[in-house]
């Protein structure tokens, strides 16, 4: 969802991360063409994202960041709200802290969300055969990225994300939405020294 015109890329340098959403999903706007990004163009993005999702996570956020606008909106559209806890003396974890005293959900791990979607079954992938140099148990509803990232992690391996990046050729965006996304799906695990492992 743009904070701009669907013929405007912002900031440019996410070109080739909008080509690969526009031919994997659906790239949208509610703005006309020619509508550049500004403070109000993205507040009003903000009140879509909410609509459009089940949940808002909030990370990081200071008292007055645009995250706490999302946070907002969805508050307002009675959607789920979740707040990463930080050290109380960062600014960037005020607004989180905000939201989890006003009533946000208090969220430690993947897991806390699944649970609180109630998607815990649903995200479960069922096993397939073992293949060589696959992982066991493969999920079948991998997109390509998800799928070429899961065979890393054939024979039991741990990889830091910088490993993975090197593995893949993938940029450190799009990585990150595939291993978030693996970790939705219950695929693989993120270890206490930040790597990543499959799920047995």
């Amino acid at each position: 969802m743009l904070g701009t015109g669907l013929d405007i890329v912002y900031p440019p340098e996410n070109l080739g991360l909008y080509r690969q959403i526009e031919e994997h999903g659906a790239v949208l706007s509610e703005f006309p063409f020619g509508r550049r990004a500004d403070r109000q163009s993205f507040a009003m993005r903000n009140r879509i994202v909410a609509g459009m999702c089940e949940a808002t996570v909030v990370i990081e956020s200071d008292v007055d960041g645009g995250a706490m606008i999302t946070a907002r909106f969805a508050g307002e559209q009675g959607r789920l709200l979740f707040a990463v806890p930080g050290r109380i003396d960062q600014a960037t974890s005020a607004g989180c802290h905000r939201l989890i005293r006003d009533g946000a959900t208090l969220l430690t791990s993947v897991d806390d969300l699944l649970s609180e979607l109630n998607y815990l079954d649903g995200l479960r992938p069922a096993a397939i055969p073992e293949k060589p140099g696959t992982p066991e148990g493969t999920p079948k509803n991998l997109t390509p990225d998800e799928a070429r990232v899961f065979s890393c992690f054939a024979g039991g391996a741990q990889l830091t994300p910088d490993a993975l990046a090197e593995l893949t050729g993938l940029g450190a965006a799009p990585l990150s939405a595939v291993l978030m996304m693996l970790e939705l799906k219950r695929a693989i695990a993120k270890r206490a020294d930040g790597s990543f492992e499959a799920r047995s």
